[in-house]
């Protein structure tokens, strides 16, 4: 159940079959020469929609903003605090709750440390606020690495390069531009650097020249897999 394409009528129906929230948060950041800047997005949104064909399940519109430190001097990125990015959280949690909502699934396709922290701290402080809920944050970037090991043909794949390329090809392949180069940064242990940019000139992590739309497919049905086992697991009990 897509909820920007439902009617108040249909909201209401599905809360009869349904108490589970799907929240996709993304990023516009870069991803090479040869992905979009809503990779991030497409991805989290894309797991959201095939899990709910699968079980009943409430994708809520993505979040297309995220903290992105690494890459925020590489044109295109467009970076917000993880101040505002808690806040959404929250306040998206707390307004779904308001309608009948009781489960939460916070999926982010952007991986930063301090952008996965940040949600996680929002959970953890929604479900010491309101009880009878129940949260999970996860990152589909380590439920695609974890559940597509065997598929992974690239040590160290992290960032626009084999995976994020499949998945790309798969299920946005107008917007994949040519292939991009491997490339593997290396940052000065514990320095805090200003321009990430000149450590990390290309903006790719991994060899995306081992890309293929065929393994995008298997990895993002993989991954649905685990939000649906998610969802199971939140349903089944009180956390």
């Amino acid at each position: 159940m897509l909820i920007e394409d439902m009617t108040m009528e249909e909201f209401s129906s599905g809360l009869e079959t349904c108490r589970t929230a799907y929240i996709p948060f993304g990023s516009v950041e870069e991803h090479g020469s040869h992905l979009p800047l809503s990779t991030d997005t497409i991805e989290a949104y894309e797991v959201g929609k095939r899990a709910a064909e699968r079980i009943p399940l409430f994708v809520a519109p993505p979040v297309h903003y995220g903290s992105c430190r690494s890459t925020a001097r590489h044109p295109g990125t467009i970076s917000i605090s993880t101040g505002t990015l808690k806040a959404l959280l929250k306040d998206i949690v707390r307004s779904l709750h308001g309608h009948g909502l009781r489960n939460f699934i916070a999926l982010t396709g952007h991986a930063g440390g301090a952008h996965r922290m940040a949600l996680q701290d929002a959970g953890e402080e929604l479900i010491a606020e309101i009880a009878g809920i129940n949260i999970a944050v996860v990152t589909e970037y380590d439920l695609a690495k974890e559940s597509g090991a065997h598929l992974i043909e690239t040590p160290g794949d992290a960032h626009a390069g084999e995976i994020e390329t499949s998945r790309i090809m798969h299920s946005h392949p107008h917007l994949v531009k040519g292939i991009g180069q491997p490339e593997y940064p290396s940052f000065p242990t514990g320095i805090l650097v200003r321009d990430k940019r000149s450590f990390w000139p290309g903006g790719v992590w991994g060899d995306p020249t081992k890309a293929s739309a065929e393994k995008g497919k298997i990895l993002e049905s993989l991954v649905a897999d685990k939000v649906v086992e998610l969802v199971k697991a939140l349903e089944s009990r009180l956390w």
